[in-house]
């Protein structure tokens, strides 16, 4: 099997290609290597693919029409797990047609390669940011969420619609497949566990948005990773008894699926920086700030639907999470403990 993965570079593309690659499957990768964040750190992460025979490299920005045509027409992938896109949520904030030229162009543009290539799955990447302003917890896949409070959270929505109408005109078979806060060995250096780990390191004091009053269902990056290769397997199909407008925004008559992957136990934003407190041996100081703007108080997945598909339940909880990052993060950068 033939296997495309969109944002190799990044964070969970790298570690999930190396995973393919390990299990025998060809992987092509492609990544634009913005300077989103240090581009040294994807370099290292692609370096440490190069040593897998059965991975390739291709650069390639996903806004380049032709480039992804040509792309998809040279290489006749199997399937496609689609992760490519501008991350972040402040950022959205500053730069948002950085969000329209990557997260909405290079996704139609994937869709489109897909359509004329007959690929046979095309997963793609959500985000918890989706749920916005929803109050039920914990978020589930047949709750509304037409409130989105940032502009990275209205593309991934976005994202999910768009893949929805390609199943039902084209019987293109999409899972989406919404995040909740992805942390682990490689992790970007904007998310929370990275800065945290630096400063306190460092000596500085760490920002606790919101005084410390939020919670994430912070997920490890193999657990994440696990979800993605079993549901690849998982091939949507239509579902006779919805109607292509459905009271559950995760049925369709379209072969079209919706999941979670998180951790399905949300962790105070304190007892998180406790986790990394005690892997590095030292305390934060800390910097209370009020609640940013685009930010939630809280998130919570319900992964009732992806234990049913899979049988797997993501497994690692923070605390040791926290020390296989803060491990990696010495090892990284050469920090004697």
């Amino acid at each position: 099997m033939k296997v495309l993965v969109t944002g190799m570079a990044g964070f969970i593309g790298s570690t999930l290609a190396a995973r393919l690659a390990r299990d025998g499957l060809e992987v092509v990768g492609v990544d634009n290597l913005n300077d989103y964040y240090d581009v040294s750190l994807k370099k290292a992460r692609l370096a440490r693919l190069e040593k897998l025979q059965n991975v390739r490299f291709v650069r390639l920005d996903l806004a380049d029409r032709e480039g992804v045509d040509r792309l998809f027409a040279d290489e006749r992938f199997d399937r496609v797990v689609h992760l490519a896109a501008q991350a972040g949520v402040r950022y959205s904030l500053t730069h948002p047609h950085a969000y329209v030229d990557a997260n909405l162009v290079g996704h139609l543009n994937v869709l489109e390669g897909c359509r004329h290539q007959q690929v046979e799955h095309l997963l793609y990447a959500s985000s918890s940011s989706v749920y916005g302003m929803n109050q039920v917890v914990p978020f589930a896949t047949r709750d509304n969420v037409d409130h989105p409070v940032s502009l990275y959270a209205a593309t991934k929505k976005a994202n999910e619609l768009m893949a929805h109408t390609y199943s039902h005109l084209y019987g293109l078979p999409t899972t989406g497949l919404r995040f909740f806060t992805v942390y682990g060995p490689w992790g970007r250096p904007d998310m929370a566990m990275f800065l945290f780990t630096k400063a306190i390191l460092e000596g500085r004091p760490i920002d606790v948005y919101n005084h410390g009053e939020m919670s994430r269902d912070f997920t490890y990056v193999d657990d994440i990773v696990e979800g993605i290769v079993r549901l690849l397997e998982v091939v949507p199909s239509a579902d006779p008894d919805a109607g292509v407008v459905d009271d559950s925004p995760d049925r369709s008559s379209a072969p079209y699926a919706l999941y979670n992957i998180g951790h399905g136990s949300p962790v105070g934003l304190m007892d998180f920086i406790h986790a990394i407190e005690a892997a590095l041996g030292r305390k934060a100081e800390y910097n209370f700030l009020p609640m940013q703007p685009g930010d939630v108080p809280r998130t919570w997945a319900d992964t009732t639907a992806l234990y049913r598909a899979t049988g797997y339940q993501p497994r690692i909880g923070v605390e040791e999470g926290a020390a296989r990052f803060v491990d990696w993060y010495r090892s990284y950068h050469g920090i004697v403990a």
